[in-house]
């Protein structure tokens, strides 16, 4: 088994792989790697670029179809066998270099996770930088995760927390906030980020609506998948009570002679009322699915980091979700 096994997600990156391939091996001739190519339904030949260029560490898996880089990416998880995982764009902008330090930090520091931070990033600043920031900043307050750079790929991390990520849809963009919800232990160093020369970008603008999209659902997993009832049940009783004050207010008005029906706010009064016994009961029935979650699978609602015991250290294979 190699010490680290570094997955690549690549999508129509011909030109990419052989440079890609000679900078790893140059960077990491020091440590026992293995490095898992990922294609996720490329059309320009990447497949054979990979096999032509292939050594005794490399591996190819080849997806049927184009699936998103989330996807992508546990499936190169999945098939690696390290004892620490890095992840690394396949465009040449991550540089292969700071992968040795950042392997020897998470060791020697005892981090769960060491994410690269782009320090000098050779992006465009109207359609790339500017909105990065933009979500960077909203991400970090919104979750309570304090990474400067969630857009970068290179992230080394230990085995157990990188199986137990839960990548769905389009989240390779909160995997800090994933490992976060594991119970990870995170910290940032600074990386090498260069322009893309070869190929062109698979990211637009109109990522902006689905990092946005996939930030709600971050926010309730980070703060109330384990308790759904405090988001449903507080917004419902606000709302139920809003609507019986409402009510009140209307039936004082019609004994007092005065006529209510058709008025605006009857209707909004219904509203509240009727709207809060559904977030009631749908808290309750959130509760009840969560319960379902961890008790059908016999999955644990903590996480164990370490063991310490008769002297040594264990860590747990896997992390329960």
């Amino acid at each position: 088994m190699p010490e680290l096994s570094v997955v690549i997600t690549v999508l129509n990156e011909k030109d990419n792989i052989s440079p890609l391939i000679t900078a790893i091996d140059n960077a990491l001739s020091a440590i026992d790697y293995e490095v898992v190519f990922v294609d996720d339904g490329s059309s320009d030949g990447t497949q054979q670029e990979i096999i032509k260029n292939a050594n005794d560490r490399i591996k190819l898996v080849e997806l049927r179809k184009n699936y998103g880089q989330s996807t992508a990416m546990t499936a190169g998880i999945d098939h690696t066998t390290g004892d620490y995982i890095a992840l690394l764009d396949g465009d040449l902008q991550n540089d292969p270099k700071d992968i040795p330090f950042m392997l020897q930090k998470l060791k020697d520091e005892d981090w769960d996770v060491v994410a690269g931070n782009r320090a000098n990033r050779q992006d465009g600043m109207v359609l790339r930088k500017i909105p990065s920031k933009i979500a960077n900043a909203l991400i970090r307050r919104l979750t309570g995760v304090y990474i400067k750079d969630y857009g970068c790929t290179l992230k080394i991390f230990r085995r157990e927390i990188a199986e137990s990520l839960g990548l769905y849809g389009e989240l390779h963009r909160f995997i800090p906030v994933l490992a976060k919800l594991q119970g990870a232990r995170i910290t940032q160093v600074d990386v090498d980020h260069h322009a893309r020369i070869h190929g062109k970008s698979k990211y637009g603008i109109n990522r902006t609506f689905k990092v946005i999209s996939d930030l709600i659902l971050m926010v309730f997993f980070r703060k109330y998948i384990q308790k759904p009832m405090h988001l449903f049940g507080s917004v419902g009783f606000v709302v139920f009570f809003l609507g019986i004050l409402i009510n009140a207010y209307l039936l004082v008005l019609k004994i007092m002679g005065h006529d209510i029906w058709g008025k605006p706010m009857l209707i909004l009064g219904l509203i509240c009322l009727l709207g809060g016994v559904q977030l009631i009961t749908l808290g309750i029935l959130a509760e009840i699915n969560v319960r379902t979650y961890f008790e059908s699978q016999n999955k644990k609602t903590y996480q164990v980091r370490k063991i310490y015991a008769n002297g040594e250290t264990i860590r747990p294979a896997v992390i329960s979700a």
